[in-house]
């Protein structure tokens, strides 16, 4: 007897094969597409322009051996079903497919889940449907329009600037708020204010209060003259009264479930993970991972979303664990949703647990440091989300002399609330003596403070991608990699965690914004996702998206080539001869920024790394100089100038001191607030430094 056709399935990678595959049984097979499988050619536009924009695809070089592999599975099966990420993306994946395959778009073979886990798996089979072309047709007018803007305008910065360079939408609006806020910091003027920070007590409770204004007007201190005028009105003996005392209760409530982006902004935060690092450790963590007795199973649902949306069946699972776990009272009757963003597509559920049962610490042997910290974050954020709100007793004084009025804000918690799993710093108890109107309380010290007013923030990744967000502009899964897209061209630097332009982002964007407005226009750019969205629901006929978007920048693109300037970007100079031709050494820009390379190239190539010493000579050879590296991913660390006769390391900083115990040398530890000085060994460390 031959054997029992089996059903094959189609995903896109190898692990989420393999987890699936087990919920499935024998009857199935499961294999990867290993992502996309055909696409526009990389060597040319590949978008025919007289003919509706018809898109030239391609199979992406280097699958030729899986496309081999699946068509022979595919021709051997009993059914095909193509099981690809629940989004945009995964239904063109799925298109593609069947057009390789041989299949019918119309078959119903399309199978998608929010959740990698046996029951959302096995009900996904029992309803497959058709492709979805309205899908299909949005990611494909995205698709086409970021090549026509990407493969119009690259070439022209290539021919005018140099090598190498991009542009496109989404990656010139966040180059585009980065330069803005480096402009309002540099134009910034700072302003003088002060401050009046005073302590009083009543009985042996001392309290800390603000100055408030004079004669019950809320009064501001631009300078030290104020200052004085008002402390000339207290007599520093006499007792203060206490005009006005209010209680209330507040409630804070807790925060949704992660949406992609505030998932990517509160891993940055508080776990200090990079975009792409988050998106890494969400991806196994949705596609599965070995937890024991229950085998590989998905941890959480699908993360790339913009919806704060949860399932009735995970409400009421959650709401469960949480009566059992805490108490009834913690648990919300009515649990708040979200605000979501305009434009979200609300095509999946928030970012959640597949189990609230599988807490982080029963499952954390199974995960490495990085999973563990996401699901950890993930888990809490989902849980408090469902909780009640953390209850305050608030207490607001007015303390008043000769017209001078102070004013102390306390806070006690009164019920934890949701606090109880998602810890934040905010509003730390500051409790205030037991004050009612009419007490006298007495003045204990004044601490008039000078400041002056700060520039705006550079913008680091969680704020970037916030910014992006509330703008419109990109989706969930866009965030990423054009962060990652800015850093590699160089457009941008991270420096202590914060964006700077280089140079050359300046110029990219000077040109951009001269002869392509709309691309960094964030209403026109914010206008294109809306209709985009518009396409998906079968309201727009992509082509015509296309064409009303594509017209007036061809126009813009012609104009641009007759008129933009070759850009000569001047080589600075390092100051030193090439010790082979005797020529100056220039600064070059490369993948990993600045080196030395001789001004002669390419007739000399000789170059050299850019090192910082710190002063400090190398503890383990005596004999090199501690420099400042860089590792391919952009961190900083330190290392002997003897490499790679001496392999000395390190990631903190090491001094010019040695340990008291045992005559190591110490490092420069960062923390939280600060420094600190620490022998590697442990047996010495000194009080944080702020």
């Amino acid at each position: 007897m031959p054997a029992a056709k089996k059903n094959l399935v189609i995903v896109e990678s190898p692990s989420k094969a393999k987890t699936i595959e087990k919920y499935l049984g024998r009857t199935y097979k499961v294999v990867a597409s290993l992502g996309h499988i055909r696409d526009l050619p990389k060597s040319k536009m590949g978008v025919d322009l007289e003919n509706d924009y018809e898109p030239h695809y391609i199979s992406i070089r280097g699958k030729g051996d899986t496309i081999k592999n699946l068509r022979k599975e595919a021709k051997k099966a009993k059914k095909v079903y193509l099981a690809s990420d629940p989004d945009r993306e995964g239904e063109a994946i799925a298109w593609h497919l069947s057009y390789l395959l041989g299949l019918d778009p119309k078959d119903q073979n399309r199978v998608v889940f929010n959740e990698i886990t046996k029951d959302a798996v096995k009900n996904a089979f029992k309803t497959p449907r058709s492709i979805d072309m309205t899908l299909v047709d949005a990611q494909q007018a995205r698709r086409i329009l970021d090549r026509l803007v990407g493969y119009s305008i690259s070439p022209l910065l290539w021919q005018k600037v140099k090598k190498g360079l991009s542009a496109g939408r989404v990656q010139s609006i966040a180059l585009s708020l980065i330069i803005k806020r480096e402009q309002e910091i540099k134009a910034f003027e700072p302003e003088e204010y002060w401050s009046i920070d005073s302590e009083f007590k009543k009985g042996r409770s001392k309290f800390k209060a603000a100055f408030y204004g004079v004669n019950n007007k809320k009064m501001k201190l631009p300078n030290n003259d104020k200052v004085q005028e008002v402390l000339k009105k207290i007599d520093p003996k006499a007792d203060f009264d206490i005009t006005e005392v209010k209680r209330r209760e507040r409630k804070r409530y807790p925060a949704p479930a992660f949406t992609t982006s505030s998932m990517q902004q509160e891993a940055n935060k508080t776990l200090n993970f990079r975009t792409r690092k988050t998106m890494m450790a969400a991806q196994q963590l949705y596609e599965g991972i070995n937890i024991g007795k229950e085998g590989t199973v998905g941890l959480i649902t699908y993360m790339r979303t913009d919806s704060t949306r949860i399932s009735e069946v995970a409400k009421h699972e959650t709401s469960l664990f949480i009566h059992d776990e805490f108490g009834a009272e913690y648990a919300a009757t009515k649990p708040r949703k979200g605000k979501m963003p305009e434009g979200a597509q609300d095509a999946h559920e928030a970012i959640r647990p597949s189990s609230v049962l599988r807490t982080p610490e029963s499952i954390k042997e199974y995960l490495n440091k990085d999973q563990f910290r996401l699901y950890n974050l993930i888990w809490s954020r989902f849980v408090a989300s469902q909780m009640t709100p953390e209850v305050s007793d608030t207490m607001t004084v007015k303390i008043e002399q000769n017209g001078v009025q102070f004013r102390a804000n306390g806070s006690k918690t009164k019920f934890e609330g949701f606090t109880k799993v998602y810890k934040t710093n905010k509003d730390k108890d500051n409790v205030l003596p037991n004050l009612e109107e009419g007490d006298q309380v007495q003045l204990v010290t004044n601490n008039p403070n000078q400041h002056f007013t700060q520039p705006p923030a550079r913008y680091s990744e969680a704020t970037l991608i916030k910014a992006l967000e509330e703008n419109g502009v990109g989706r969930p899964s866009t965030y990423a990699p054009t962060l990652d897209t800015i850093q590699r061209r160089y457009y941008v630097k991270l420096e202590s965690k914060h964006f700077e332009p280089t140079e050359l982002g300046e110029i990219v964007n000077e040109i951009i914004y001269d002869f392509f407005p709309d691309i960094v226009n964030i209403d026109f750019t914010a206008g294109l996702e809306k209709d985009l969205d518009s396409i998906e629901e079968d309201k727009e006929d992509w082509v015509k998206v296309v064409d009303r978007y594509y017209k007036p920048f061809a126009k813009e693109l012609a104009k641009a080539q007759e008129q933009i300037e070759k850009v000569q970007i001047k080589d600075e100079l390092a100051g030193f001869n090439c010790e082979i031709c005797g020529s100056p050494m220039v600064v070059k820009m490369g993948r990993y920024g600045k080196f030395f390379a001789c001004s002669r190239f390419p007739d000399c190539r000789n170059t050299q790394a850019i090192v910082k010493e710190i002063g400090v000579t190398c503890p383990k050879c005596h004999q090199g100089q501690i420099i400042e590296r860089k590792s391919k991913r952009g961190r900083l660390f330190y290392g002997c100038s003897r490499y790679p006769d001496c392999d000395f390391v390190s990631w903190d900083k090491p001094i010019a001191r040695e340990c008291p115990v045992c005559h190591s040398y110490l490092i420069e530890k960062k923390i939280k607030g600060g420094k600190q000085i620490v022998c590697p060994n442990g047996d010495y460390e000194e009080t944080p430094q702020k």
